[in-house]
């Protein structure tokens, strides 16, 4: 039996520029940290030659290729495994609320299949079997940030380059940078879930209206960078996070009003700045919030109730082989 932990991810801004129809054109850039809120999966030999699959459903078939799932199925593909297994999931955290979950769960599930078969594979290896079988195989009209940061972990300044080259590089801070910067963020579940993909084609669909705001996406993910960088200044970063939210909200299906309220009032409460996690349209809503003010945006939030949570270090890891 083969269990891995792969994190979830919350990213603070350059979204939608690790998309190929941006960043074959124009540099993508993102600043994202994993964060200690978990995918696990589970795989082990089935007693016979069928394959059970468990998720928000139970399915069990004969052949990998009657899988419906459709990550399962290509992963299962991928990787020439057809008979014999049983693949179970489980998360902290529902999907689709802008946590990168589909991400998580597509690297998890491979480095658990390799696992399985004896296989050590980098974290190069999974994000990009990752994002072939979401991007290739799959056609999902996502980008490749959430497939990375999984593998990878840690707090990241991810690039994304017309020649499909992807750079990862950790943030360099002072001790305690990080630590303070967690202090001052709160991220409250709106209660509203949606579908990435969705609201990402449509942007796609507009990428000459989209393009110059991705841009300017990248070039805050960039100065929220050197923000931590060196002596910290958290408040111009929770800043550039307001900066990315006034930018963002001009891209399709990002916000709607209830969101907008929300915002608006953890702002005249204290917030310096925040944005709605993923692609938008719902999930989570991530503030920077300094500390004389966290009681009171708590409070001008209610009934939202904010999910503790700490930066993740590592990235997708197996955590029982037996």
């Amino acid at each position: 039996m083969i269990i891995t932990r792969t994190p979830f991810r919350i990213s603070f801004a350059g979204g939608g520029t690790d998309m190929r129809v941006f960043y074959s054109g124009a540099r993508g850039v993102v600043l994202t940290s994993t964060i200690d809120k978990y995918m696990y999966i589970t795989v082990n030999r089935r007693f016979d030659r069928s394959i059970r699959v468990s998720y928000s459903r139970t399915e069990i078939v004969e052949e990998a290729s009657a899988v419906e799932h459709p990550i399962v199925r290509e992963a299962l593909s991928l990787l020439k495994m057809r008979h014999g297994l049983e693949i179970i999931s489980m998360a902290d955290v529902p999907a689709q609320t802008g946590l990168g979950s589909s991400g998580s769960f597509t690297v998890g599930l491979l480095h658990a299949l390799h696992a399985f078969r004896g296989e050590h594979p980098s974290a190069e290896q999974l994000a990009t079997e990752a994002c072939d079988i979401e991007i290739e195989r799959l056609r999902e009209p996502i980008g490749k940030q959430d497939q990375y940061v999984a593998a990878y972990g840690g707090f990241q300044r991810i690039q994304f380059n017309a020649d499909e080259q992807v750079f990862v590089d950790p943030l360099i801070c002072a001790p305690g940078t990080l630590q303070a910067l967690n202090d001052r963020l709160l991220m409250f579940f709106t209660g509203l879930t949606r579908s990435a993909g969705e609201i990402l084609a449509g942007q796609q669909s507009q990428m000459d209206v989209t393009a110059p705001n991705l841009s300017a996406l990248a070039d805050v993910a960039e100065r929220m960078r050197a923000a931590l960088v060196g002596a910290p200044r958290l408040r111009e970063f929770g800043e550039l996070l307001h900066e990315s939210w006034i930018v963002k909200r001009r891209l399709s299906g990002v916000t709607n009003p209830a969101i907008d309220g929300w915002y608006e009032r953890a702002r005249a409460a204290g917030a310096v700045g925040g944005k709605i996690l993923g692609a938008g349209g719902g999930g989570f809503l991530l503030m920077f919030v300094e500390p004389p003010a966290r009681d009171a945006v708590v409070r001008a939030l209610a009934p939202l109730e904010p999910l503790p949570f700490r930066f993740e270090p590592q990235g997708s890891k197996v955590i029982y082989s037996g």
